[in-house]
């Protein structure tokens, strides 16, 4: 029905008693004679369909007259042009037709343009229809991977808070985690050697599934016969040590779930992520996995707490709702396994369809060598501006670090038994990721329309504000023996805990990796490296040792409570310090670009004028 109609111009048809005459420059049909058996309705009637049939080719052209001799016959119907039609676009064809409509082979010029629903959609959830097996897939294993963690999170708190007290953290983190990851680093490295990009994962992921299936029916069963037993005069000083040492499979479990929360996530997901993900599409994808992920510890944060509920009281209650929970993590571990294998297929599909692109092509780049500590103190002492980045990084660690465990002794103190402990650490977990979520959502908008230093002030102020009250708690009453006291530290402490951990996902990373854009290229490589390197160490295990030290002084945490809060606001203090320091020199970095950036543009379009006259 649609395709240009030639008709010679000034053609005319003898008319015919009762026959209707139509111009043939509108490109109709001949003019029909009536015959005395048809009627005129049904003359009529042919005559609109048919008109309706030519008109619909010709009622975008302003010309109603006949088409040029040397006009191209179209044979496409989206080429034509007729009402579906687009205008022309400029701008390089809106960016080839906005990347082929992302890669998805479907151009503007073959679709009507796109509805303010669709608008809205792209806005709030833009992922296309193509895009969403890959997108769901790749999401729920984020997911799957999150919900192990957390289940696996809450129970190892659970053991070791419950058995060896708070205090033995810091020193499990110290000297079983740390030492634990650098040799599943070298153990990784050898397995990449080993074996192809796809067996990969699963000889990364199985280990860990089965590990928790054999702490679940073997070993905490049999606990009795494989931990000695310590003497009960122990020197408090010393004995989270010991009891480390002696329940040394609760040790173990802490240790390999906090490696599965690094292997995990950044291993597991985020290499296949970067690798399978072009840049036009991450854009689009990297945010929405961590918003959707965080729906993950809310489901096992219940779940943690459904299965205690459930089991009968005892201490056998907790190695029924132990071997509960374990069924439901290799039930994620092997959705996890079929879920890598689905999105492989659907990455392969997306090659084979060419949706990826020219911008997914690998490129072969010189290898970094990877900066020692030494090269990365002697880098960040030479950097001012790394140097007070530097600062904002040690502080959130120490910090966080310091009140975390110091609130983890009041729960053990508050829920003696490890059912009622598991419960709470679950609806803990779900708080957390719930206002996450809720911050996540919100929190963008702080440095949108407050900016850069109003939004990485927010998270020190709002952890020491928070701080305050939980500490005088400690300090002024007597929480070992005043339960009232005690309820409300715990409350204050796990508000305290639950939005520092929040904000740290909502404002502080953001913040942190904004705080590189204005550095040139060779500063950018070198000061994350040595922020990685050094900074990230000395967070994570400076407040360990700190609290060590007050321990062995004190015996215990919350007799040394007075002194972590001094370390404690002395680190808040030297945060915001940083901050103020690293926004001044933040704005006056963007300016100068800014105005790099104008000059360069002012430059250019005065030789493209110059050009454009010589021509």
């Amino acid at each position: 029905q649609r395709h240009w109609v030639a008709v010679p111009p000034h053609t005319t048809t003898p008319e015919a008693p009762g026959a209707t005459r139509r111009s043939a420059n509108l490109g109709d049909p001949a003019p029909v004679e009536t015959a005395s058996g048809m009627t005129h309705k049904t003359i009529l009637a042919v005559g609109l369909v048919l008109l309706a049939t030519q008109a619909s080719a010709l009622v975008s052209k302003p010309h109603l007259g006949p088409a040029p001799s040397s006009a191209p016959r179209l044979s496409a119907p989206q080429a034509s042009e007729g009402l579906l039609s687009q205008p022309k676009r400029v701008e390089g064809d809106v960016q080839a037709t906005e990347g082929l409509r992302l890669k998805g082979g479907a151009t503007e010029s073959a679709a009507p343009a796109r509805t303010r629903l669709a608008k809205l959609k792209d806005a709030l959830f833009p992922i296309e229809g193509w895009e969403m097996a890959k997108f769901f897939s790749m999401s729920m294993m984020m997911f799957m991977i999150i919900y192990i963690y957390t289940t696996v999170r809450d129970t190892k708190d659970t053991l070791v808070v419950s058995t060896c007290g708070a205090e033995s953290i810091t020193f499990l983190k110290v000297y079983g985690v740390l030492p634990a990851a650098t040799m599943f680093m070298v153990y990784y490295s050898w397995l990449s050697s080993v074996f192809s990009k796809k067996w990969l994962f699963y000889v990364t992921a199985v280990p860990f599934m089965a590990f928790y299936g054999l702490f679940a029916w073997v070993l905490y069963p049999n606990r009795a016969l494989i931990h000695p037993t310590l003497p009960k005069d122990l020197d408090e000083r010393w004995q989270y040590v010991l009891l480390l040492l002696s329940n040394w499979s609760y040790s173990l479990f802490y240790i390999v779930s906090e490696l599965w929360g690094s292997v995990g996530v950044s291993v597991l997901f985020w290499q296949l992520a970067n690798e399978i993900t072009p840049v036009w599409q991450a854009k689009r994808f990297y945010p929405l996995f961590g918003q959707l992920a965080n729906i993950a510890p809310i489901c096992a944060g219940q779940t943690v707490a459904y299965f205690a509920k459930m089991s009968a009281e005892g201490d056998d209650a907790f190695a029924k709702s132990l071997q509960y929970t374990t069924v439901l993590i290799l039930s994620a571990g092997a959705l996890l396994m079929g879920l890598y294998h689905q999105v492989g297929v659907l990455d392969e599909r997306d090659v084979k369809e060419g949706r990826k692109g020219d911008d997914h092509v690998p490129i072969n780049k010189k290898k970094k060598a990877k900066m020692s500590m030494a090269e990365s103190f002697k880098f960040l002492v030479q950097q001012r501006y790394l140097g007070y980045l530097c600062i904002l990084v040690i502080s959130y660690g120490l910090s966080i670090n310091l009140t975390e465990v110091i609130w983890k002794r009041m729960v053990k103190q508050a829920y003696t038994n490890k059912k009622d402990y598991q419960i709470f650490m679950g609806n803990y977990s779900s708080l957390v990721g719930a206002a996450t979520f809720v911050i996540i959502f919100f929190g963008s908008n702080i440095v949108k329309h407050l900016g850069w230093t109003i939004g990485a002030l927010t998270t020190p102020v709002l952890m020491g504000g928070l701080a305050a009250p939980f500490f005088s708690f400690v300090i002024m009453n007597d929480v070992k023996s005043d339960k009232t006291v005690l309820s409300k530290a715990v409350f204050v402490g796990m508000w305290q805990n639950i939005l520092s951990k929040a904000i740290k996902y909502a404002l502080f990373d953001p913040t942190k990796e904004m705080a590189y854009i204005p550095l040139d290229h060779d500063t950018k490589v070198k000061g994350k490296a040595a922020i990685d390197v050094l900074a990230a160490r000395i967070g994570k295990s400076g407040g360990a040792l700190v609290q060590q030290f007050i321990v062995m002084y004190f015996g215990n945490i919350i007799d040394g409570a007075g002194c972590v809060a001094t370390v404690f606001f002395g680190t808040i203090a030297a945060w915001i310090w940083g901050v103020l320091g690293l926004a001044k020199m933040f704005e006056e970095k963007v300016a100068a670009g800014k105005k790099a950036s104008e000059k360069a543009a002012t430059e250019k379009a005065a030789k493209d004028k110059a050009k454009a006259k010589a021509k």
